[in-house]
């Protein structure tokens, strides 16, 4: 298939490319095969084929939200960085200048 010097310029711009004359070429030829590929799909029967916007089963991977007990403070602590006044000592977020 061929494709037009317009039509790669146009990708090109949509992709925010800038290309030589050389590249622009290549991916002509690039382009119009990757199109010939997508031709050959047309010739496949999928009337029997449901349309789907996921073609692999999804399901919730999430675990239950179950109540337990907290963590002692105290365990919780052990693992932190940095400790202050009792609670984690996290660096700041916003400048405050």
């Amino acid at each position: 298939m061929s494709i037009e010097r317009q039509q790669v310029d146009h990708v090109a711009a949509l992709a925010r490319l800038d290309l030589t004359d050389a590249e622009r070429e290549r991916l002509r030829g690039e382009l119009g095969r990757i199109l010939e590929a997508f031709q050959v799909l047309d010739t496949l029967d999928t009337s029997g084929i449901p349309p789907t916007a996921q073609v692999i089963p999804l399901g919730n991977v999430e675990r239950g939200d179950t109540v337990a007990d907290p963590l002692p403070r105290g365990q919780v602590l052990r693992n932190a960085p940095r400790v202050e006044d009792g609670q984690i000592r996290v660096p700041p977020v916003l400048d405050e200048s």
